[in-house]
């Protein structure tokens, strides 16, 4: 870790250095300034944090999508709220993740929450591909045309019920493909289900 700290310092002091001379640090205006700050920059030790890489593509997903289908925070961490104060529970990962209690002004509560708010016209997913805004409907009409299937009739010495269905190959005109399941549109609900009280009758 400390060749790592290092080494990106010393990128991070060179970048610096350079944009000095360019003139592009206009808060920096006295002679001298400049070379002090970045050579207290260069005597302390930077603490750098590494991980190791994402093996698998649902790691990936997962990560992702803390950041793109999540708020700055859920409903079940505010504890309370009372007298322009707001407590909420927080992991502190330097004291073994154990959970604690914050009690935040209102209005430093929601200083931090908007940090979270992208500012207008920045979108948090841009999707590519067949799913573009720009040719999605077009696109995913071709889809489920080329995917439209024509179920093929049975043999007459075959029973109904007896006979697996298979269906035609629009391409090769093969019965090779078989249904192996059908999947129905499901929503998951988090929690208890709306109708979890018992009814009186």
């Amino acid at each position: 870790m400390a060749c790592l700290s290092r080494h990106l310092r010393g990128h991070l002091v060179s970048a610096l250095r350079q944009a000095a001379k360019a003139g592009d640090l206009h808060r920096i205006r006295r002679a001298g300034d400049v070379d002090d700050r970045l050579n207290a920059l260069m005597a302390t030790e930077w603490v750098v944090y590494s991980k190791d890489c994402l093996e698998h593509t649902h790691a990936v997903v997962r990560y992702l999508a803390r950041y793109t289908r999540q708020i700055a925070i859920s409903n079940a961490r505010i504890l309370a709220m009372g007298d322009h104060q707001v407590t909420l529970r927080y992991k502190d990962y330097r004291d073994r993740e154990r959970h604690k209690q914050l009690v935040l002004d209102g209005e430093e509560f929601v200083r931090r929450f908007l940090l979270h708010v992208l500012p207008k016209g920045l979108m948090r997913v841009s999707h590519y591909g067949f799913l573009a805004n720009r040719c999605r409907r077009r696109r995913l009409a071709q889809i489920r045309l080329a995917l439209a299937v024509v179920e093929t009739a049975p043999d007459a010495d075959t029973a109904v019920g007896d006979l697996e269905p298979t269906y035609t190959c629009r391409h090769c005109g093969q019965p090779t493909l078989r249904v192996i399941g059908t999947l129905t549109p499901r929503r998951l609900t988090r929690g208890r289900p709306p109708n979890h009280k018992a009814q009186r009758y």
